[in-house]
């Protein structure tokens, strides 16, 4: 179920994309204990992941997703973050954001 509403929050977010931009690829694959996409729209931005349940049953039990995604931004340079959520939380990577 979570995959489910991970994967409806990110499509949503490719879909409310502004009407004059187009979608160029949108792939999917939803199963019982994981998920990958991948889209691309025509303004330059794209978007992948794969996540999958760690744990299964146990007290343990978590959702590991490893994606990235880019943009261009208003000052025409693409910025791209590669992430990965997990237990230990969002731990996104980008050559524009800040290392703590």
């Amino acid at each position: 179920m979570k995959f489910i509403i991970v994967f409806a929050a990110l499509f949503a977010l490719a879909l409310a994309a502004p009407s004059d931009v187009e979608v160029l690829r949108s792939e999917s694959e939803v199963g019982p204990e994981s998920f990958q996409y991948a889209f691309e729209t025509s303004d330059g931005t794209k978007s992948q992941a794969e996540g999958h349940l760690n744990n299964q049953g146990t007290e343990q039990e978590a959702i590991v997703v490893r994606g990235s995604y880019s943009f261009v931004g208003d000052d025409g340079q693409t910025y791209t973050v590669e992430y990965v959520a997990d237990e230990n939380g969002f731990q996104p990577q980008g050559a524009h954001l800040p290392v703590a």
